[in-house]
């Protein structure tokens, strides 16, 4: 899990690609209603647990970038995620690897790309090690690197850019919303804000049915957030892995054991040729708590990349 990438072809653009990671990386305090990871998972044990996608929110506090869940403090400054991500990118397991950042606001600040700008500067490894096109890039060009996912910004702020790029993003959408990036048509669904624990099915069958495939869009990226809460029923913790006992019917199930009982069942399931493995799951997914239950969801993802090839498709 620490060099899954590493097999995958140099040809294979990114959205071809099912790519595990965490929503709220670093939000690891704030419990019940800030924290979204357990204090276990730092970024180190994150990349070798196969995790490439992370969530960073950031708020100005003295000119300079920590890492916060909305108004909660979670103690790690930029510079320290940036230290993290480029040890992993230089080490024998990660240089044939990529991340892929999404970088967001937690608070109100008008200088905020130039602050990650400056950041980034002044960082290990500088912009060097950052993919800044407005595009997908196929993984040979990004092994070693970071791929920046701008969520803020105008997508023009940086000479040489500001990577992907959402042209709008709508605030808990249920049913979803789609957006271009260059010739990449990008599907997400972020439906954060559910009612109750009692939406947890729902929250998961919208989250996993856009990870199908689909035939008439051209080239495609799907964006899918596990992730889920709502005061005073449903915290982080509570959606992605359920409270008592399911099992004999005196408890809730959580999202995460919903989401690994989904993947088995697609690979279990033969494809329309034939071929084992079921139908092409692809895409980037966000999870809460993703060790839960027992370190099985983020291998089990990581299992689709190895399924449901054809030859001259997929960079194969």
């Amino acid at each position: 899990m620490a060099s899954f990438l590493s097999a995958m072809p140099d040809d294979a653009p990114l959205s071809s690609l099912l790519i595990p990671g965490t929503h709220d990386t670093m939000a690891f305090y704030g419990w019940p209603f800030s924290q979204c990871q357990s204090i276990s998972t730092p970024l180190s044990v994150q990349f070798h647990s196969g995790i490439r996608l992370l969530d960073i929110r950031l708020t100005e506090v003295d000119g300079r970038l920590i890492a916060y869940h909305g108004a909660y403090p979670q103690k790690e400054p930029f510079q320290g995620i940036l230290v993290s991500v480029h040890e992993y990118l230089t080490s024998p397991e990660g240089a044939r690897e990529t991340i892929v950042m999404s970088i967001k606001p937690e608070a109100r600040s008008d200088n905020f790309a130039q602050l990650v700008h400056n950041e980034i500067s002044i960082s290990r490894g500088g912009w060097d090690i950052w993919f800044l096109e407005s595009r997908i890039p196929k993984l040979g060009e990004v092994r070693g690197k970071v791929v920046m996912f701008s969520r803020f910004g105008t997508g023009e702020d940086w000479e040489g850019g500001m990577g992907i790029h959402p042209t709008y993003w709508p605030d808990s959408e249920r049913a979803g919303f789609t957006w271009m990036c260059n010739d990449t048509t990008v599907r997400t669904n972020d439906w954060y804000h559910i009612p109750s624990f009692l939406s947890i099915p729902e929250k998961v069958q919208l989250s996993t049915d856009l990870l199908l495939p689909v035939s008439d869009l051209g080239r495609v990226l799907n964006i899918t957030y596990f992730s889920a809460s709502s005061f005073p029923l449903a915290a982080p913790q509570t959606v992605a892995q359920g409270f008592g006992w399911p099992s004999w019917g005196l408890g809730v199930e959580g999202v995460n054991t919903r989401v690994g009982r989904w993947v088995l069942e697609r690979l279990s399931e033969d494809g329309a040729d034939g071929e084992k493995g079921g139908p092409r799951i692809r895409g980037w997914s966000f999870i809460d708590y993703y060790e839960e239950p027992k370190n099985v969801l983020v291998p089990l993802l990581v299992e689709f990349n190895f399924r449901g090839h054809k030859e001259g498709e997929e960079g194969w």
